[in-house]
């Protein structure tokens, strides 16, 4: 099948490792990286690899709207406030890797395939994606949850400009995508960077409150659910749990990055990354069949 073009908004860390990803996808390519510095770090590395660059950001797109089909927007949760209703506008499906929340709630192994039919799509956060798909796992074989709590830490030195300045959007943001997924109405979300050297990998603490729950049932839609997640993310791992304590299911998900552009520390951005990349394959496979 041919490649479906995409184009990348926003030159940093998450837009150059998206840009690794997608040039080795059998279902994309990249025909424009835009941003505004052209000496900036991340241009010179998309120029170095062959892609057409731009300093003019989204008003490249405005100029010439056949540069590509999918756009993944790795800018601010702000930026994507004005680029959403212009990529409409367009007919572009907009794959949005902010927390800015215009867009559907999208994990690829939970509603992916609702979210294809969308024209915005909104990746949540690193912590949604790497806990959402385990609580919801959950939610589908107990029904009595009353709370739920995620703790998401990350290494200091993985978490860069635009992470800084969307904590308070990551955890209203996380929050939302986990009552949403699991029909609990209250959940909390936290988030801690870590300024530990060497740096560690991304940890993620689920607290399920429940009564009672069929821990045989639990255990094996968490073993399911982790399989499903490692097709997509290799280095996604349950290293402890689930256990039932004090009235609660406590489980803990590592995340190891693929190493791509960034260091295997940054699993809170290689996940992020990668389920955005899974839900534009899906999205390619089912054009091709359309067409």
């Amino acid at each position: 099948m041919n490649k479906l073009k995409v184009g990348i908004l926003g030159t940093g860390n998450i837009g150059c490792d998206l840009l690794v990803k997608i040039q080795r996808s059998p279902y994309l390519e990249c025909s424009i990286f835009m941003g505004r510095n052209l000496e900036s770090k991340g241009m010179m590395f998309a120029n170095k690899m062959g892609i057409n660059i731009t300093d003019k950001s989204i008003d490249a797109l405005i100029e010439n709207p056949n540069l590509c089909d999918i756009v993944f927007d790795a800018t601010t949760a702000s930026a994507h406030l004005k680029n959403a209703p212009i990529l409409k506008q367009m007919g572009k499906f907009a794959i949005d890797l902010t927390p800015s929340l215009v867009g559907k709630m999208c994990v690829p192994t939970v509603n992916g395939a609702e979210c294809i039919k969308e024209s915005n799509v909104n990746m949540i956060t690193c912590g949604g994606q790497a806990t959402v798909p385990v609580i919801h796992a959950i939610s589908e074989v107990i029904n009595n949850i009353e709370y739920v709590e995620i703790a998401a830490v990350i290494s200091s030195n993985s978490a860069g400009a635009g992470t800084r300045a969307n904590i308070d959007e990551f955890t209203q943001t996380t929050k939302m995508a986990i009552e949403e997924f699991s029909g609990v109405d209250n959940a909390k979300a936290i988030i801690i960077l870590n300024p530990s050297e060497p740096p560690i990998m991304m940890h993620n603490t689920i607290y399920i409150k429940v009564n009672n729950p069929d821990m045989n049932a639990v255990e094996l839609a968490v073993k399911n659910i982790e399989q499903k997640m490692q097709s997509y993310i290799k280095g996604y791992k349950i290293i402890n749990g689930p256990v039932y304590q004090n009235g609660m299911i406590i489980i803990m998900v590592q995340v190891e990055g693929n190493g791509d552009y960034l260091p295997k520390y940054s699993g809170n951005l290689d996940i992020i990354t990668s389920s955005a990349v899974k839900v534009a394959e899906m999205y390619a496979q089912r054009e091709a069949l359309v067409c």
